[in-house]
């Protein structure tokens, strides 16, 4: 009997993108772009690294939580993007955004345990063209 590394499972989202003729979402295709960059080692989690890095203007992306309970958080991180030109791209939960930036823990099975929710992640490094980095790249020019 064959098993299978957590590593070669694909989650549910991945197949169903897969479908030719089908155009991508955009929560789709950053969550495509946040899987490339963090396997790139590009990817920031969490307030103090986030601050950081838009400091530093090494950010190109920031994704924030729309669910984030902390108002001076949201103003923290809106401001600096708004003062260094990071595009700010919102998501709608706290844990979508950690189990996208791989804050998870994977069990034998190859289903995610342990979901952490992040409020704020910054994309540094896109790694490579693909089709979810220009539907998003789409998205934040036209907002």
């Amino acid at each position: 009997m064959a098993t299978k590394s957590p590593s070669l499972i694909s989650s549910p989202i991945d197949a169903e993108s897969l479908t030719l003729g089908e155009p991508m979402d955009l929560m789709t295709a950053l969550q495509r772009v946040m899987k490339k960059s963090l396997a790139y080692d590009g990817l920031v989690r969490g307030l103090h690294k986030a601050a950081k890095a838009i400091e530093k203007h090494a950010a190109q992306l920031c994704i924030l939580a729309e669910d984030c309970n902390q108002p001076d958080y949201v103003k923290l991180v809106k401001a600096l993007c708004a003062n260094h030109n990071v595009h700010l791209v919102t998501v709608p939960s706290a844990k979508t955004l950690g189990d996208w930036a791989g804050l998870c823990m994977i069990d034998s099975e190859g289903k995610k345990r342990k979901v952490v929710g992040c409020s704020c992640v910054i994309v540094k490094d896109y790694s490579e063209e693909s089709e979810g980095l220009h539907i998003v790249q789409e998205y934040v020019k036209s907002h």
